[in-house]
Protein backbone atom coordinates (compact mmCIF):
# COMPACT_ATOMS: atom_id res chain seq x y z
CA UNK A 1 0.00 0.00 0.00
CA UNK A 2 2.85 2.34 0.67
CA UNK A 3 3.23 5.52 2.75
CA UNK A 4 0.36 7.67 2.95
CA UNK A 5 0.78 11.80 1.57
CA UNK A 6 0.83 13.98 4.17
CA UNK A 7 0.52 17.76 4.28
CA UNK A 8 2.03 19.65 6.49
CA UNK A 9 0.75 23.17 8.10
CA UNK A 10 3.04 25.95 8.00
CA UNK A 11 1.00 28.21 11.07
CA UNK A 12 2.84 29.19 14.12
CA UNK A 13 0.23 27.21 16.35
CA UNK A 14 -0.83 23.69 15.06
CA UNK A 15 -2.75 20.67 16.49
CA UNK A 16 -0.95 17.28 15.87
CA UNK A 17 -2.57 13.81 16.20
CA UNK A 18 -1.22 12.50 19.56
CA UNK A 19 -0.27 9.39 18.79
CA UNK A 20 1.85 9.98 15.59
CA UNK A 21 2.37 13.65 15.40
CA UNK A 22 0.69 14.42 11.91
CA UNK A 23 -0.83 17.42 11.31
CA UNK A 24 -4.54 17.70 12.04
CA UNK A 25 -5.86 21.76 12.26
CA UNK A 26 -4.41 25.10 12.61
CA UNK A 27 -5.18 27.42 15.61
CA UNK A 28 -6.33 29.65 13.49
CA UNK A 29 -9.40 27.98 12.05
CA UNK A 30 -11.01 27.13 15.61
CA UNK A 31 -14.19 28.51 15.73
CA UNK A 32 -15.17 27.31 18.93
CA UNK A 33 -13.56 25.14 22.07
CA UNK A 34 -17.02 25.24 23.78
CA UNK A 35 -17.44 21.73 22.99
CA UNK A 36 -17.91 18.68 24.44
CA UNK A 37 -16.19 15.28 22.49
CA UNK A 38 -16.70 11.58 23.41
CA UNK A 39 -12.75 12.26 25.82
CA UNK A 40 -13.41 15.36 27.61
CA UNK A 41 -13.31 18.96 25.85
CA UNK A 42 -13.02 19.49 21.95
CA UNK A 43 -12.45 22.05 19.12
CA UNK A 44 -15.14 23.24 16.46
CA UNK A 45 -13.03 23.67 13.26
CA UNK A 46 -13.53 24.69 10.15
CA UNK A 47 -11.27 22.03 8.28
CA UNK A 48 -8.68 19.27 9.01
CA UNK A 49 -6.26 17.63 7.42
CA UNK A 50 -4.31 14.29 7.01
CA UNK A 51 -7.81 13.03 8.18
CA UNK A 52 -9.86 9.92 6.42
CA UNK A 53 -13.75 10.10 6.95
CA UNK A 54 -15.16 7.45 8.20
CA UNK A 55 -19.35 6.03 7.14
CA UNK A 56 -22.25 8.28 8.04
CA UNK A 57 -24.52 7.49 10.63
CA UNK A 58 -27.09 9.27 12.83
CA UNK A 59 -26.04 10.40 16.24
CA UNK A 60 -28.01 12.21 19.07
CA UNK A 61 -25.75 14.34 20.58
CA UNK A 62 -26.09 17.35 23.00
CA UNK A 63 -27.55 19.74 20.71
CA UNK A 64 -29.66 17.05 19.43
CA UNK A 65 -29.95 14.98 16.21
CA UNK A 66 -26.62 14.79 13.63
CA UNK A 67 -25.39 13.18 10.79
CA UNK A 68 -21.75 12.46 11.85
CA UNK A 69 -18.80 10.79 10.28
CA UNK A 70 -15.94 10.12 12.88
CA UNK A 71 -12.66 10.87 11.59
CA UNK A 72 -9.05 9.32 11.59
CA UNK A 73 -5.35 10.04 11.21
CA UNK A 74 -4.62 8.95 7.90
CA UNK A 75 -1.37 7.91 9.24
CA UNK A 76 -1.89 6.00 11.93
CA UNK A 77 -5.50 5.66 12.34
CA UNK A 78 -6.18 7.31 15.28
CA UNK A 79 -9.77 8.46 15.66
CA UNK A 80 -9.59 12.12 16.23
CA UNK A 81 -12.99 13.46 16.29
CA UNK A 82 -15.85 13.45 13.63
CA UNK A 83 -16.99 15.73 10.82
CA UNK A 84 -20.70 17.13 11.03
CA UNK A 85 -22.16 15.48 7.84
CA UNK A 86 -25.93 17.22 8.45
CA UNK A 87 -27.92 18.93 11.10
CA UNK A 88 -31.73 18.48 11.43
CA UNK A 89 -32.65 21.14 14.20
CA UNK A 90 -32.26 25.10 12.29
CA UNK A 91 -30.18 26.76 15.32
CA UNK A 92 -27.34 23.94 14.66
CA UNK A 93 -26.79 23.92 10.72
CA UNK A 94 -23.84 25.96 11.08
CA UNK A 95 -21.89 23.35 11.99
CA UNK A 96 -22.67 21.05 8.52
CA UNK A 97 -19.50 20.16 6.72
CA UNK A 98 -17.09 21.33 10.43
CA UNK A 99 -15.19 19.13 12.13
CA UNK A 100 -15.42 18.46 16.05
CA UNK A 101 -11.25 18.04 17.43
CA UNK A 102 -11.07 16.33 20.41
CA UNK A 103 -8.52 18.18 22.51
CA UNK A 104 -7.28 14.30 24.42
CA UNK A 105 -6.31 13.17 20.70
CA UNK A 106 -4.23 16.32 19.72
CA UNK A 107 -0.93 17.96 20.94
CA UNK A 108 -0.02 21.53 20.48
CA UNK A 109 3.45 22.08 18.20
CA UNK A 110 5.07 25.30 17.31
CA UNK A 111 4.74 28.81 19.26
CA UNK A 112 2.45 28.61 21.80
Amino acid sequence: MGRPFKQYLSGPRVYSCANCRAHAADHEDIISKAFQGRHGRAYLVNSAINVTVGPKEERVLITGLHTVADISCSSCGSVLGWRYEHAFEESQKYKEGKYIIEKAKVMKEGNW
